[in-house]
């Protein structure tokens, strides 16, 4: 086909990766993009100095190798208060609509490093709503979720985040007039010799973490929720699988719960009667 032929990687070889790594684990790659698994892999090769033969001789024979090719193959890329106007849509067109419910339960799947949740439990916080929130996070991989439940990362790589703090917390871009003084210590310490960001144990003792492969329909945390977030994931799995775990998220929301995607995502096809999309907000219907 001739989608195959600009592949960075033959599918023949990407389908030996996929049979490979389901042979001799639980994960599956089946319904992953193509194109995104190709790319991936042709990092993983190029990165290892190897073939697909010995890459695959290697998953078979060293399961911690395995584990490592599984964690390069998926994306961890995640930053504190990403994309802005999603956490605009957040703050001013979601979570005022919890104001009156006793407990609120959000879910962030997919949730790489942490910085996402911990964004989330700051927004919690000054919007006071922190105190009747329960806080669930997953991802795929063990290694980024042991980083998160730390809340402990790199200062200069993250400084230039600092200006997404302002812009949600500090500011509001619906009155250029409004500012809050919200200073970073009330909810991270910064260290700049040793170029760290620590958050605030309150936040850290906050979230459950737990593994889930969101290409298994299973519920990890055996609640419903009234949020769920997921940015940037599914642009890496095929239409089949993103709208399974449309139908997935919708039959684990609570009635009229939330659903927020990455800047770049969309839902297509008849998932969308389960859902009233407005803006970058979908909400169950």
């Amino acid at each position: 086909m001739e989608a195959e032929e600009t592949l960075a990687v033959p599918i023949e070889e990407i389908q030996l990766f996929i049979e490979t790594v389901k042979g001799c684990s639980e994960y599956n790659f089946s319904d992953y993009s193509v194109k995104s698994l190709s790319r991936r892999l042709e990092k993983v090769l190029i990165d290892n100095k190897t073939t697909m033969a010995n890459l695959v001789t290697k998953i078979r024979n060293n399961k911690d190798f395995l584990e490592k090719t599984v964690r390069d193959i998926t994306v961890n890329t995640t930053e504190l208060f990403r994309d802005p106007k999603a956490w605009h849509a957040i703050k001013y067109g979601i979570l005022p609509q919890f104001k009156d419910y006793n407990t609120v339960n959000i879910w962030h799947a997919g949730c790489s490093t942490g910085q996402e949740v911990y964004s989330m439990l700051i927004l919690l916080y000054e919007m006071d709503f922190f105190h009747k929130a329960n806080v669930f996070a997953s991802d795929i991989n063990i290694q980024v979720l042991e980083e998160a439940k730390k809340g402990v990362y790199k200062y200069r790589f993250n400084i230039e985040y600092l200006d997404n703090f302002d812009k949600v917390i500090k500011e509001n871009p619906y009155n250029p007039d409004e500012h809050t003084d919200v200073p970073y210590s009330k909810y991270f310490d910064i260290n700049k010799v040793n170029d760290i960001i620590k958050m605030k144990q309150f936040l850290v003792a906050k979230p459950v973490f737990k593994k889930h492969d969101l290409v298994k329909p299973e519920n990890v945390f055996y609640t419903k929720f009234d949020l769920i977030v997921c940015r940037n994931v599914l642009i890496y799995f095929n239409f089949d699988l993103q709208n399974r775990i449309f139908d997935f998220f919708h039959d684990n929301l609570f009635d009229s719960g939330f659903l927020l995607l990455g800047m770049h995502e969309s839902m297509l096809g008849p998932i969308t009667a389960k859902y009233d999309k407005r803006g970058l907000i979908y909400r169950k219907k």
